[in-house]
């Protein structure tokens, strides 16, 4: 019951503090342990604390930077088997606490188009080889467990926007003639004007039959971390080939199709080579509308707008670790978040939102989520990530336009930014072991902020 009138509270009218002029509200997370509910209100009780010279935080309203698109995380099929194992009440209560304005407030998300590392196996819409007009094309299979999990997300929040990207093409249009990669034959997709009519036909269709399921996609990464070749699905897919595709293939048939989902290159990331700074080099990119980018530093992506100004960025995948999840791991993530949307970036897409007990892959290995479900006993396990995305999303929400903040010292991670409202919510994280003063500079003002240990604190500032 505490729990269900701390989250009311936050969508009523409360008492402000004041300080001069300056009306705000505090709030905080922890990150010590998940639980369904962990934002809270927090005391300004700044008497006889101490407050380092590291403490402050600088804002300017009035220099603004990009629109922020949203914050989420992915759908994938081990975590929609896992979902639908539960009650209906309790599949209510955990997507509820995800998706809706009293909870997380989810507005960005991700979905794979056939398998991703996180499908229970390897799969595609299109089994039947050299199938190129699409006769046999299918998503029977998503109906199962991956539409279940996005309609009950979408019947949460209608607004909620929804990518999709590839792991790899059907198996018959590589080289290798298979999903998974790490094949003797070349784990690549082939370039032979068949197979990529058949492929833009192919991404047509999935769009179609989602949009004929209620589920619209926003848009289209088209290969997702197109430099790997792993044990799962993946598929080598350069930046020029990937852009010669969209602008000659896709592009043409999304318009002739009336399609309106974005296609973006990508998801490009900085670990094999670098894909993003190839495609800075390409002289046509009329086909895609920007790039989609995950595991990558701030650096790479401030080089890469350097390069293209206005390039529109958007990130895709957060860390996934070791499936441990780690209160330690979670204190990294607003770090994680910030380093995206101080660089550009209009959204953060955490990876696996929902996974089972085991949290392994369908090819055995494990990695974090913000939920583990126990399928057996129907328990709900909420990771100290869950915390740490669900006080970012809250917080930082579609239509929202980030603006100057900085740390002194940059000990302490910070996002800022302003609603179409005019609200500034200010996001950091106390690094310190210890409960400590924060001072926060608005323009020629400032206020001091009461910061719990080890937590994210969300400041609102009210009459800016």
């Amino acid at each position: 019951m505490k729990q269900i009138l701390i989250l009311l509270s936050i969508i009523t009218a409360i008492p402000l503090y004041a300080q001069e002029s300056i009306e705000f509200e505090i709030w905080a997370a922890k990150l010590d342990q998940g639980v369904a509910s962990p934002v809270f209100r927090v005391t300004n009780d700044i008497v006889n604390k101490k407050m380092g010279w590291q403490n402050r935080i600088f804002i300017q309203p009035e220099i603004t930077f990009q629109t922020i698109e949203g914050i989420g995380g992915a759908f994938n099929e081990i975590g929609g088997e896992a979902l639908l194992s539960l009650p209906k009440k309790k599949q209510n209560e955990l997507m509820h606490n995800l998706f809706s304005k009293d909870g997380a407030g989810f507005t960005f998300c991700r979905t794979a188009i056939g398998a991703s590392d996180f499908g229970i196996d390897a799969y595609s819409y299109s089994e039947v080889p050299n199938d190129y007009e699409m006769t046999h094309f299918s998503i029977e299979r998503d109906k199962k467990y991956v539409l279940p999990y996005l309609k009950q997300a979408f019947a949460i929040n209608p607004g909620l926007t929804l990518f999709a990207s590839p792991w790899s093409p059907p198996g018959w249009m590589k080289e290798s003639g298979k999903m998974i990669g790490l094949q003797p034959e070349g784990n690549r997709i082939k370039t032979d004007v068949r197979t990529w009519n058949a492929y833009a036909k192919y991404f047509v269709k999935y769009v179609q039959a989602y949009e004929s399921e209620g589920v619209k996609v926003d848009r289209i990464c088209i290969q997702n971390e197109n430099d790997a070749d792993t044990k799962y699905p993946s598929c080598i897919f350069p930046a020029k080939d990937m852009v010669d595709f969209a602008n000659i293939y896709m592009t043409p048939e999304f318009a002739k199709n009336n399609l309106d989902t974005k296609i973006f290159a990508g998801t490009f990331r900085a670990s094999n080579k670098s894909d993003l700074m190839d495609f800075t080099q390409l002289k046509s990119t009329h086909g895609v509308e920007g790039v989609g980018i995950q595991y990558s530093e701030g650096r790479i992506i401030a080089d890469a707008r350097e390069m293209v100004p206005n390039l529109k960025i958007f990130h895709t995948e957060g860390h996934c670790y070791n499936g441990k999840n780690s209160s330690e791991q979670a204190k990294h993530r607003l770090e994680e978040v910030a380093q995206y949307i101080n660089s550009g970036s209009t959204t953060f897409s955490y990876w696996n939102m929902i996974l089972n007990e085991t949290t392994k892959s369908g090819w055995d290995w494990t990695q974090n989520s913000l939920v583990n479900i126990e399928r057996k006993s129907g328990t709900i396990q909420y990771n100290p990530d869950y915390n740490a995305m669900y006080i970012i999303s809250k917080f930082i929400q579609p239509g929202d336009v980030r603006i100057v903040s900085f740390n002194r010292g940059n000990h302490h991670p910070v996002i800022a930014v302003k609603s179409p409202e005019g609200e500034i919510k200010i996001l950091f994280q106390n690094e310190s072991d210890k409960d400590g003063v924060f001072e926060l500079f608005i323009g020629e003002e400032s206020i001091k902020i009461n910061a719990l240990a080890q937590a994210i604190t969300a400041v609102l500032l009210k009459n800016i």
